[in-house]
């Protein structure tokens, strides 16, 4: 016997509807250093669940704090360091014990690839042939504050205070690196090996802090059922394959 058409066109349209209904999209602002891997983290999750989208925000970390609490429509923050984190909370820009720390970084000194430099500790950025070294904002930036205190340290962020040349976030600093536009720069490793066949690591800076990122639901995307979601899958197997092809580390 044939179906009634009719009943079918409706049976047809409610589950349309339905599935209209439940899809969903969930925006992140995650730090620039992880720009690569959420990408393709975010292009995962579309395919696995095709009927929400993944709205994607990069840019330093303290820039990204600042859209979101003017109020920008965030659901999901990576941040590159704790302080930023931390600022967040205090702020009450963050749903109740969501944080949690996904991966880890280090933080390195590079050359464009031709550069006839020759540098193996902190000391040696002193050196006549460096006169432009890229530095992210430490006031904004995690990798600007790693790096001012690597160079405090050392007693050296008065003496190359004039050959600092101050960058936006890490990926600039990269990019002024890969171009030839300064001599030195400091970013982090995964940055670093992205273009590691325009740029040169050198050295791997000594910290005292470890560089961890942390990731949260805001205050506002807690009522998101997906940033839960998404934030679940960035600590699922695949998920952190892609990660450390990327560079970084477990936490």
């Amino acid at each position: 016997m044939l179906k009634d058409p009719l009943k079918s066109l409706l049976a047809i349209a409610v589950l349309a509807a339905s599935t209209h209904a439940s899809a969903a999209e969930v925006t992140v602002s995650a730090a620039a250093s992880l720009t690569n891997a959420f990408k393709e983290i975010a292009d995962n999750f579309e395919a696995e669940y095709p009927e929400h989208t993944v709205e994607l925000n990069f840019a330093g970390s303290g820039a990204l704090l600042q859209q979101i609490a003017k109020g920008a429509p965030v659901d999901v923050f990576a941040s590159a360091d704790q302080v930023t984190m931390n600022k967040a909370e205090e702020q009450g820009l963050l749903a109740k014990d969501s944080r949690k720390d996904f991966v880890q970084n280090t933080v390195v000194v590079i050359t464009p690839a031709d550069s006839e430099l020759t540098l193996e500790k902190m000391a040696d950025l002193k050196q006549d042939g460096l006169q432009r070294l890229a530095v992210s904002n430490p006031d904004s930036v995690p990798v600007g504050r790693y790096t001012k205190q690597a160079l405090e340290a050392h007693d050296l962020w008065g003496d190359l205070s004039e050959i600092i040349i101050n960058t936006q976030n890490v990926r600039q600093s990269l990019d002024y690196v890969a171009r030839d536009e300064v001599d030195a720069g400091f970013v982090y490793a995964t940055d670093a090996a992205i273009m590691d066949d325009k740029v040169k690591v050198q050295f791997t800076v000594p910290l005292e802090t470890v560089v961890s990122y942390p990731i949260a639901v805001t205050a506002t995307g807690a009522d998101n059922e997906l940033s839960q979601q998404f934030i679940d899958y960035t600590f699922n197997e695949e998920s952190q394959a892609i990660l450390n092809k990327f560079g970084f580390s477990k936490p």
